[in-house]
This record gives structure tokens, sequence and C-alpha cells, in this order.
């Protein structure tokens, strides 16, 4: 029997899900989730303009370093408690019997708001980049080239949103192929971008101006004080490293996975920063006219900033915008793969939730598809919501910055409550697994915990100012009105049934429960 099955089996959960997948799988799943390009691309222009680029730069390595204890943390749990519910199959069991069915509420909660929102976040941003490239394929801006519409925009969003879930439902074999696909594709896509933009560009920007020029710009952001200005210069890194937990959402169909879970989590991270900063660097070096970038009259009309960066190093040189329409594909199909991987990992924590009788009408999303043995209701309930959440496109500007902030804070804040409880309990009650962290474990959890506070209070911090409805961060709002409906929810009923990860296995016979 495998090592992860065995595990699993102890744990009271029979093997229900195809155990398939191989280490190089899982990597590329977690990989693709966590993404070179999504997380940077769309926040590149807003993280420039509030505090200029050495606290951008800077700010990633900072962010990197405090994303490894969280990884670590994380890594030490999934060796111990490979199964798909994950975060919140961990915080029932590390909280205790006293307090892991509120852990479990709260974590499985987090997660499933932070997965279906990220799924937007992938959708929105695609089709940001979609309107771009559509837009320097019928010209420039300046020239009348096709802006596409807010109407056309949402059809972009749905459209990809409805192809992801089209792709889950197939056999999981399926995703990972096309995930193995992901992750040349953005390492191949990713070095040659990165190579290739600073060699392009006519000029670059001095070593000076990357790594030591600090600038604010009060006169678009409101913002004057640099302290506030650099903090929210972060966001860009703080959104774009997480997601590692992917790996662990599929531990119950990966070979040894009380080995590979952890291995998958930690080289997700190492790959990521390496690649992330390198991609921070190459469009920062090839600016051209940094103040040019803003023009709401630029040939991408003021958009999506690292879409004028490629068209200015490559109508420069060759004058046409060609190169700049291959590349910025290159980077749509990251928030595609991005987009596809994240429904994978949604789906299966509102499966593993469903399983528990932690969500409405269970019975329905639970089920699994008897042939190609995937959670298709599960994936079809996560696209749904994810259109839901994009319909404000129509009326509201600031829709990515909401659900950015949303798909953060829920997906981080997960993270939060099972290394809160591996922190305060007793280590005589932790069985580890093969990889384990010894007396290392309370401090590294401490930092990470602590880590993850501070991200999530960021992100709900106010971007512009004076706060206008087109500039309000309404991510405060809309969590405090979901999670308060939850935790009312919880004292009013589910309190009474909700014990967190239900067994369904006899472990005293070895047969299932009826």
């Amino acid at each position: 029997m495998d090592s992860g099955e065995k595990r699993l089996n102890e744990l009271g959960y029979k093997q229900e899900l195809r155990r398939e997948m191989t280490l190089f799988k899982t990597l590329a799943i977690s990989f693709s989730t966590m993404t070179l390009f999504t997380g940077i691309t769309p926040l590149y222009g807003s993280s420039l303009l509030y505090a200029g680029p050495a606290s951008l730069v800077w700010g990633w390595v900072v962010v990197t370093f405090f994303t490894w204890f969280v990884g670590i943390a994380m890594a030490e749990i999934c060796s111990s408690f490979p199964t798909t519910g994950s975060l919140y199959f961990w915080a029932a069991h590390l909280a205790g019997p006293r307090w892991g069915p509120f852990a479990s509420w709260c974590c499985a909660w987090l997660e499933t708001i932070g997965l279906i929102a990220g799924i937007g976040t992938q959708a929105y941003a695609g089709s940001q980049t979609l309107q771009s490239i559509i837009l320097l394929c019928t010209g420039t801006y300046k020239d009348g080239g096709y802006l596409a519409p807010k109407w056309l925009f949402l059809c972009m969003y749905m459209g990809l949103t409805i192809i992801w879930a089209v792709l889950n439902t197939f056999a999981l074999e399926v995703i990972a192929f096309i995930d193995i696909i992901s992750i040349w594709w953005q390492v191949i896509g990713g070095s040659v971008i990165v190579i290739m933009l600073p060699l392009v560009a006519l000029t670059t920007q001095p070593a000076s101006y990357v790594f030591s020029h600090f600038e604010t710009a009060p006169e678009s952001t409101g913002i004057s004080n640099n302290v506030y200005a650099a903090i929210l210069s972060l966001l860009v890194s703080q959104y774009s490293l997480y997601g590692y937990d992917a790996a662990a959402h599929l531990t119950e169909e990966t070979k040894g996975a009380d080995k590979n879970g952890p291995i998958a989590i930690l080289s997700s991270i190492g790959i990521i920063s390496v690649f992330g900063w390198a991609y921070i660097l190459a469009l920062t070096f090839s600016i051209q006219d940094p103040s040019y970038l803003y023009d709401l009259t630029n040939e991408t009309a003021g958009t999506f900033v690292p879409a004028q960066i490629l068209y200015d190093a490559f109508h420069g040189r060759y004058h046409n915008a060609t190169g700049a329409i291959i590349l910025l594909f290159i980077i749509w199909g990251s928030f595609f793969f991005g987009g596809l991987s994240i429904t994978t990992s949604a789906a299966r924590v509102v499966y593993a939730l469903s399983r528990d009788q932690g969500i409405p009408f269970s019975s329905i999303w639970r089920k699994i598809h008897p042939k190609r043995k995937v959670p298709s209701n599960a994936v079809w309930l996560c696209a749904a919501i994810c259109i839901l959440l994009g319909l404000p496109i129509l009326k509201v500007n600031v829709v990515f910055t909401a659900i950015t902030s949303i798909c953060t804070i829920g997906w981080v804040g997960g993270y939060a409550v099972p290394i809160f409880a591996r922190m305060v309990m007793k280590e005589k009650n932790f069985k580890p697994g093969p990889f384990y962290l010894g007396k290392a474990s309370r401090p590294i959890c401490l930092i990470a915990f602590l880590w993850i506070c501070y991200t999530c209070s960021v992100f709900l911090l106010p971007i512009f100012y004076p706060i206008t409805w087109d500039t309000f961060n309404y991510a405060p709002v809309a969590l405090g009105v979901g999670l308060g409906l939850i935790m009312l929810w919880w004292i009013a009923d589910a309190r009474r049934w909700f014990k967190g990860p239900v067994r369904n296995i006899d472990t005293q016979n070895g047969s299932s429960k009826v």
C-alpha cells in the first residue's frame, strides 16, 4: 500500500480518488497555481506608481524571505496530514477536540472564499491581457485600435471561467498533462521574456534607478506618506507569493504524498521566488519613459503598464508591435494555466468540505463523477460563484482590487489557522511525517503566523485617496458581510452539528461506514 494511502486510512478516510499523480505532476499543478506572471503582471503598474522601482524590487526579496517561513510550516503539517481537505483538516486535528470544529469551520470557509475569488483574479487579469492583445492586433489606442468595452470584457471573464470548468470535468490526468505543459510554458516563456526584453529595449534604466530610486506619486494616488506608499508597493509581491498549498489539495491523488507534498510546496516557492524577481527586474530595466506608462492617451490607453513596456521596447527597435503581442500571449497563457489549476484546487476544497457536510446541499457537491472520478458538481459550483463575483465589472472600476483582496485574505488567512494551532498544541500530540522541524517548529510557526496577519491587514487598506465610490476598496465590506454571515450560521446552527472532518472508514475493521 502507498505510504500516503496508509496514512490516509490511519486518519479515518478511505481512498476514493485515483492516486496516480507523481511528484513532477503535483509540482506542475502547484507551480501553475502560483504562476510566474499572474501575480506580478496585473499589480506591477500600481506598485511601481506607489513608491517607485526600489520599493518594488526589494519588496519582492522581503516578502520572499517571510514566505519561506509560511511554506516550511505548511510543509511539516502536510507531511503529517496528506488529505485533500488539507488546511481545514489540519486545523481540525491540530486544534484538538474542543476547538477543532470551530477552527475547521473558520479555515474551511476562508480557504473556500480565497480559492473561488482566486479563479476570479485569474479570469480578470487574463481578460485584461487579452484586451491588450486585441488592441495591439488592431492597431494601437492612438491609431484607432479596438479597446474591448466593459460588456465584452465581462464576456471574456465568463468565457475563461467556463472553459476552466469544462476542462476540470475531465479526468485528472488531463489536467495533470495540461499543467505539465504549463510548467514548461512558464519556465521557457519566462526565460524568453526575462532575457529578451532588456536586450530588445533600445535603452535600459540604470541600476541606480532600478535598485535605489524611491518616488511617490501623490498627484495620482493621493498618498504622500512614504511609509504608507512603501507598504502598498509590496502588495504585488504579497499577492504573488502564495498558492503553494495546491500541492496539499492533491495529496489524496499523489503517490507518496507524505513526502512528495512537502517537496512540491517548497519547490514551488523556490522556483517562483527566483523567476519572479527576474521578471520584475526585466520589466523595470526595460522601462523607456516612466511617466508615459500611465498616460491615458498612450498606445495601450494607460490600462496595462506591462503591455506598454513591451510595446515601447519592440516598437522602438522594430517599429511594430508583433514581438509585444507574442510576449503578451505567453503571459496570457500563464493566466490561463493558473486559472485552470486554481479551479482544480477550489473544487477539491469544496468537495472535501461537502464530504464533511459543511456546505448547504452537501449531497450534491460531494458527488464524484462515476467514470472520471472527479468532483464535477463542485467544479461547476465554483465556476458559478466566480461568475457572480465578476458581474460588477459592468459598473465598478475597482473590481480587480476587491477580488484580489478577498482572494488574498481568504486564501492566506486560511493558512493562519492550522499554523497557529500547530504552534500552540502540545508537541506530544503531534504525529510527525517524514518532514519534521522538531524544536524549530514553534518559532517558525510564530513568524509565519505574524506575517500572515500583517498580509491580511494591508489588503484591507485604502489604496487611493481621496476615497470615492470609484476608488473605494470594498473588500472589507464584502468580507465583513460574508464572514459575518458564516459566523452567524455557526453560532445559530452549525456548531450543533458540524464536527469537522468526518471519517468515512472504520479503522477497527477496515470497512467503510454505511
